[in-house]
This record gives C-alpha cells, structure tokens and sequence, in this order.
C-alpha cells in the first residue's frame, strides 16, 4: 500500500468516527427532548463503514442504545470484525 492511500484511509476512519460519535450523542440529546430521531439503520451503518470505534465508544460516554441487543452486540461484533480485517491486510 502506498503511503499516500494510507494517509487517506486514516484520515476517512479519523472522520468517519469522531461524526458517529457525535451522532450517537445527538441522538440520545433528541430522545431526551423527544424530537425527530436519527434512524437505529443510519447509526448501525455508521458503525459499519468505518464508525465502529465512534459507535462503541459514543454507546459508553453517551450511555446510548446500550440496552438494544443489535447495538449492544452488533456493534461489539463489527469493530471486532474491523480490527480482524486491519490486521489480517496489514499480515499481508
């Protein structure tokens, strides 16, 4: 991998984990405040494209979807699957 991808690919994951994080705190903000919320696919799918690490830790600061047997598990099981992959390209 070139080191230019590399950099690129960490800056994607910088981003795309601190906006999850965010948005799991947004959206235990809005349920507080019974306002529209942001969809149980949307945030899942945050998690999925790279937001796992955001997803997990914004479930433990914002104390947020942790009841929820897809976020309490699912999310868990896709940073575990994530940090498998990373590993497994990086022994390539």
């Amino acid at each position: 991998m070139g080191q230019t991808f590399l950099h690129i690919v960490l800056i994607y994951l910088a981003v795309i984990n601190v906006v999850t994080f965010f948005m799991y705190g947004i959206d235990k903000w809005k349920a507080k405040k019974s306002r529209w919320r942001i969809s149980e696919a949307t945030l899942l799918m945050m998690a999925i494209i790279g937001g796992s690490i955001g997803a997990w830790l914004g479930m433990k600061v914002w104390h947020h979807k942790t009841l929820h047997k897809k976020f309490k598990y699912g999310v868990p099981l896709i940073l575990i699957t994530q940090l498998a992959l990373i590993l497994w390209i990086y022994n390539q």
